[in-house]
């Protein structure tokens, strides 16, 4: 087991609980809570941080600041991981997105709760069509495979009609979500990053969505996007996004009257918010590291087959560019199916992919090597 040696560990998120060592999964971590403390982590580096890296069992006992007494450590279900929980709720200025974005979120939920009193097979099959139109077509392959790491080329009619179904998936516009996710990569589990689960899990989840203050605390304004603001298109849904996000539910009321809301609707955009933030969230917390990426990414199998593959989210840490994230034959990527079938018939150009030398060379970090 590899020892880190982390002297100014920044992210208030990993801290000592009580005076017991703890183990975690994420990373496997020992504490102790003195003048000192032993944090080991598998197949994890953290070069932001000067982390220095050795192979072996050693043990080097390592001088960490003094904590401050109020703060609020709690741990994340089943991986004993002792965070920092953000407060979103209380001692801060709301901005009119904040709240909005918790209105809307306790409006789709209450809606979900007429699915069963409102269940036809319609309606059913209308939010699952929908799921993969704003969910496959808009999010995963449009925000973010295409326009967040710009993995592949498109005509531009294409990639403002696949936008659009990103802006029905209710996750805001092109620029803010592409902004975040930027953000994400470049501050990854920092205590810059939008979304991290060293806040606290349910922070990672959807807390830091009712807090949009944060991100400019945290990261600044976004100017991370200029790619994107350069085009009317994108200006254009970034200031009508509440329109593109409710007109949806009156044409589905209009086609099949409340079954077709519900349904079409309220489970389908419930549905369609948790897998997204299941990446955010799960993927952090929960799976298998395939890759030495300098974050607490995850491989999530369950999380990939919600998510038309984003669930191989270590994959996606370790080759940020690459189009396809399920890198094994066996790794399920129907976001990857998609983009190689436009590449067939000539509408995706450019598709990028991970080299055999890049894998070694991240493989060979993987195991310990410099």
């Amino acid at each position: 087991m590899a020892l880190l040696a982390l002297p100014s560990l920044s992210f208030s998120g990993l801290h000592p609980a009580n005076s017991k060592p703890a183990r975690t999964l994420f990373p496997t971590i020992s504490y102790k809570h003195q003048e000192s403390a032993l944090i080991y982590a598998r197949n994890i580096r953290l070069p932001n941080y000067g982390v220095k890296r050795k192979v072996g069992n050693d043990r080097t006992n390592i001088p960490v600041p003094e904590y401050e007494k109020d703060q609020n450590f709690r741990k994340i279900l089943l991986p004993d991981v002792v965070v920092k929980r953000r407060d979103v709720f209380w001692s801060r200025k709301w901005s009119f997105w904040d709240v909005f974005s918790l209105g809307w979120m306790v409006f789709i939920h209450l809606l979900c709760l007429l699915a069963p009193y409102t269940f036809d097979w319609g309606a059913f099959w209308v939010a699952f069509a929908l799921y993969i139109v704003t969910g496959l077509l808009g999010i995963t392959l449009s925000y973010h495979r295409h326009l967040s790491h710009r993995s592949f080329r498109i005509p531009k009619w294409l990639e403002y009609f696949f936008a659009y179904c990103g802006v029905l998936a209710g996750q805001r516009d092109p620029i803010f979500w592409v902004s975040t996710h930027r953000y994400h990569h470049q501050f990854c589990d920092s205590e810059k990053d939008p979304h991290s689960p060293i806040g606290g899990f349910w922070f990672s989840h959807m807390g830091w969505i009712f807090d949009s203050n944060s991100i400019v605390e945290k990261c600044g304004e976004p100017n991370n996007v200029g790619d994107l603001e350069k085009q009317p298109f994108y200006k254009f849904l970034q200031k009508s996004c509440v329109i593109h996000l409710l007109a949806p539910g009156a044409v589905l009321y209009a086609l099949g009257g409340l079954p077709y809301l519900v349904w079409g609707f309220g489970v389908r955009l419930a549905w369609v918010y948790h897998i997204t933030w299941l990446v955010n969230s799960a993927c952090h917390v929960w799976g298998k590291q395939a890759w030495n990426t300098g974050d607490f990414s995850k491989n999530n199998w369950w999380v990939a087959v919600l998510s038309f593959g984003e669930g191989w989210h270590n994959n996606h840490h370790a080759f940020e560019y690459s189009a396809r994230h399920g890198l094994e034959w066996w790794q399920i990527d129907m976001t990857w199916y998609l983009i190689r079938f436009l590449e067939a018939i000539g509408l995706a150009t450019d598709v990028k992919l991970p080299t055999s030398a890049q894998k070694q060379r991240m493989a060979s970090t993987t195991e310990g090597n410099p």
